[in-house]
């Protein structure tokens, strides 16, 4: 230890104030405020209601995709199936009637194309023949290729397609229903309501703090920590920790302390100089009996092993 923490120019004992970790609670959506649940100061448990935003807007997407979702399987339902019975008899029989079509017009044709020959008919008479013989022709084949692909069934691209839909819609619903879930903002973990900046009907943006809790957990000193001591003032270090009005002594031990000093830039100062600098640092409070102090009063941090 050096002399300067034996006398009574001693850098000891830290000053800073009594904290809380807090949490900032947000809005999932941009909607408006229709419930605050809680008070400013409130102690509340996990899991309470903080306040809720309107989700009409957000259950009627909902419903929309849970539509959707059940088309989707309905048509992976029928692919699956392949066509009907009937669908096929109804084929056949247009198969049936386009070929016997064909055949007359093609006869037709055939009659047409002797009387020109003849000279007993002009040949623009042999040019519409031609043209319903072709067209019976394209009926003919259109209706093979249906009946062909109502024999074959579904392709395995077809199924594929239907049921990257049906997982497409699925994944829209479990997002939907988590948005949902979250326009109702709750307590992620014990502790007291700190701020709550909006009033009902208000309307906070998506990502906006609606809330702020101070954690029910043990406090924390945070504390500057003189820079002739800093060197030794490691993570883990035991601290007894002093307030005003207590008579009791509570134990820590520092969990965070900063590498750049709090006034700058260091580098230029005198070595008298740079004994005033300082250093943030957190020091956690151990024991049950330090849960109840409040936040925000000043306290003395010293570390016992500094004045060995």
């Amino acid at each position: 230890m050096t002399a300067g923490c034996d006398n009574t120019d001693s850098p000891l004992p830290a000053v800073g104030t009594l904290e809380r970790d807090r949490i900032e609670l947000v809005a999932e959506a941009n909607e408006p405020i229709v419930e605050i649940a809680v008070e400013e100061g409130q102690a509340i448990e996990q899991g309470q209601l903080v306040l809720r935003l309107d989700n009409a807007f957000h259950e009627a997407r909902l419903a929309a995709s849970v539509a959707a979702l059940e088309r989707a399987q309905q048509r992976l339902a029928e692919l699956v199936r392949g066509p009907r019975s009937e669908r096929i008899i109804e084929a056949e029989a247009r198969v049936e009637g386009a070929r016997e079509n064909l055949d007359a017009q093609r006869r037709e044709h055939d009659r047409v194309q002797a009387l020109v020959d003849d000279g007993l008919l002009s040949p623009s008479m042999l040019d519409t023949a031609f043209a319903r013989r072709e067209l019976a022709e394209a009926d003919f084949e259109g209706a093979e290729a249906r009946l062909q692909e109502y024999l074959e069934g579904t392709t395995p691209e077809e199924l594929a397609q239907a049921r990257a839909a049906v997982d497409e819609a699925t994944a829209t619903i479990n997002a939907l229903r988590i948005t949902v879930s979250r326009l109702d903002v709750h307590a992620p973990t014990s502790g007291t309501v700190e701020v709550l900046p909006y009033e009902p009907g208000e309307r906070p943006a998506a990502g906006a703090v609606v809330a702020t809790l101070l954690v029910d957990a043990a406090p924390y000193a945070r504390i500057y920590v003189p820079e002739p001591v800093r060197a030794r003032v490691t993570l883990g270090l035991a601290a007894v920790v002093r307030t005003d009005g207590i008579d009791t002594e509570f134990a820590g031990t520092v969990r965070f302390v900063s590498s750049e000093a709090a006034f700058t830039p260091y580098f230029a100062l005198t070595q008298r100089d740079r004994s005033r600098l300082s250093y943030l640092a957190e020091v956690t409070l151990t024991g049950e009996a330090a849960t109840s102090l409040p936040t925000g009063i000043p306290v003395e941090v010293d570390f016992p092993t500094l004045r060995e």
